[in-house]
Parts: structure tokens; C-alpha cells; sequence
């Protein structure tokens, strides 16, 4: 795929599910990004399941050329919790996708992430989708590697209310012993929690752009973004879906997209009714350091002007 030479360095680490395919077709169709890596996790649903889903939607979306490689199959401590209720049985429902033409690296994710970091010439952006339990290992079993993190810019947590427990947010809950690795690595992290993503809801204005593309491409992100919508109706009677993991990609490409502020951020690990909760200090009270940028503030008509145009170049590259 021919495209301008760009300038961020990014790995995407991510567990499709519908709004990691958004994240993917963006991440990959932006002349910011510079897309050097897939990695996959078990969350949405298995890690065979995600796994087979990124794949698939390169394949439809002709993305060649950048590695795709599988990790963690659940998280650093308990069993693993997937998100068929939202997602469907195979993690991405709505549309038939093509069996998958695009290569699995022989490499676990952690390990082909860890050596991209070692042989780049500049910093790398880590952009993690799903639970962050690849992101974890990296740090902890390759702690070398951190000076050449740029960020982390994590789609995860939440100011205030969950959406898998009161106070959770899904890929926070997945694997809080992860994320609290995360969140005390030193690494900058910014955070795009549900406060900021729940902005960003793909309204049937929003399909009708994507409809009115007219290529096959955008005929499955419509069918898969319906399916997503059907299911966010029934289980929380919301009339649009968020499309929550873009908005983490959106940050990279524009932060002003994405508006954020300091704050000190804690993971809860051992509440009764609160594992998982991202706790957000935004005004200091604990009198921590931050230890975090949180997304606070979406530019919802910007933010969708990037993903149509790139579903639209990436149709129209097919």
C-alpha cells in the first residue's frame, strides 16, 4: 500500500472485536502512523479468536506488510473473561470476512515487540486496545526496552462509571494486575477511559457516511458497526455504540482530538466490588504525583472525519 512517508512509530496491541477492527483500518490507512506491528491478546473473545479477527481484517482491507503476531491467551492472574455478550461468539459478528490471507509471525507478540523496540532508530508509540497483559510481560520481562517507549496511549479505564462492573471498565477488569504494571512503569501512559470513548458513538449519520462510501470495504464496517450497534440497544439500551478503541489511535495521530489532563491513577486489585476500577486523582488529593494523561474530552466531528477517510482510502486502494 503506497502512502506518504509517516511519522509516528506505533505497535498496535489489540483484541478484535468491532472496535478494534476501526482501530486497525485507522491505524493503518493515517500517514502519521507508521503501523510496524499487529499484536494480539486474549479479551473479546480467545486468543485464537482475536488472533484469526486482526488477521482477517487486513485481509479485507488489503493491509499487507505489517506483522501480525499472537500473545498472551489470558491474563497474568485468574481465568479469562471474553466479551461474547457483546461481541458474539467469535468476536466480531455482523459480516462474513474472508478466511484470512495475511501471516501469523512465528514470534510471540512480546518477543517480536521487544525486538522492534531494540532495533528502532527513534522512540516507538505502544497503542494497547484490549487487556493489557502483553504490555505487561514486555515490561517485565524485557525492562530494557522502556527507554525506547515513546508512550502508551491505552484504550482502558474510566473517571467514572464501568461498563463490565459498576466502577470497571472490560479491559482494565480483564487483567488489573497488568495494568497496574502498566500504570507504575514510569513509561508515559495516557489513558482513554470510557468518559472520553463514550463520546465517540457511530450514529446512523455516522453508517450513513460510511455507507455512502459505496466499496466492499465499507459495506463491512457498516454490517460489523450495525451488528455492534443491535447489541449496545439490548444490553444497555444506548441507541449508538461507542466505538471506544480508535479514539486511543486518534490521540496518536492528533492530540488535540483527544483532550486530556494529568492525573494520578491507581488500579484497584483487591476491592470487593471494585476490582478492576481505574481510580482517576484528578485533582490531586492523595497529593501523588501524575502518573497519567486522561482523556477527558473527545472532538467527536474530527475524530469521525478520520475514520471515514480511512475506510474510504483504504476501499478505495482494494
Amino acid at each position: 500500500m503506497n502512502r506518504p512517508e509517516a511519522t509516528i512509530p506505533t505497535i498496535l496491541d489489540c483484541d478484535p472485536g468491532h472496535d478494534d477492527m476501526v482501530a486497525i483500518l485507522l491505524a493503518a490507512a493515517h500517514p502519521r502512523v507508521d503501523l510496524r506491528a499487529i499484536t494480539t491478546v486474549a479479551g473479546n473473545g480467545t486468543l485464537e479468536r482475536t488472533t484469526h479477527n486482526a488477521r482477517a481484517v487486513c485481509g479485507v482491507a488489503g493491509i499487507r506488510g505489517v506483522p501480525i503476531a499472537a500473545g498472551a491467551p489470558g491474563p497474568l492472574a485468574g481465568r479469562l473473561r471474553t466479551a461474547a455478550h457483546v461481541h458474539g461468539e467469535s468476536a466480531l459478528e455482523g459480516a462474513e470476512l474472508a478466511a484470512p490471507g495475511v501471516p501469523l509471525a512465528a514470534e510471540h507478540a512480546v518477543d517480536l515487540t521487544a525486538r522492534m523496540l531494540r532495533e528502532a532508530v527513534e522512540p516507538v508509540t505502544l497503542v494497547p486496545t484490549g487487556p493489557l497483559t502483553n504490555v505487561a510481560l514486555l515490561l517485565r520481562g524485557h525492562p530494557d526496552v522502556a527507554e525506547n517507549l515513546r508512550e502508551i496511549v491505552l484504550m482502558g479505564g474510566s473517571t467514572e462509571v464501568g461498563n463490565v462492573e459498576p466502577l470497571a471498565e472490560f479491559n482494565i477488569h480483564v487483567d488489573p494486575e497488568a495494568a497496574d504494571v502498566v500504570f507504575s512503569s514510569g513509561v508515559p501512559v495516557t489513558m482513554c477511559g470510557l468518559n472520553a470513548t463514550h463520546q465517540a458513538l457511530a450514529t446512523d449519520a455516522v453508517l450513513e457516511r460510511l455507507r455512502a462510501l459505496g466499496t466492499p470495504l465499507s459495506d463491512i464496517v457498516v454490517r460489523l458497526l450495525g451488528f455492534f450497534r443491535d447489541r449496545y440497544r439490548d444490553i444497555w439500551g444506548m441507541p449508538a455504540p461507542p466505538v471506544h478503541d480508535p479514539v486511543a489511535v486518534a490521540r496518536v495521530i492528533d492530540p488535540e482530538l483527544v483532550r486530556c489532563e494529568e492525573a494520578h491513577v491507581a488500579v484497584e486489585l483487591h476491592g470487593t466490588h471494585t476490582r478492576g476500577a481505574t481510580v482517576c486523582d484528578r485533582f490531586g488529593v492523595r497529593g501523588r504525583a501524575p502518573n497519567a494523561r486522561v482523556a477527558v474530552e473527545l472532538d467527536v466531528a474530527g475524530f469521525w472525519d478520520l475514520v471515514v477517510s480511512a475506510v474510504a482510502r483504504l476501499g478505495a486502494a482494494r
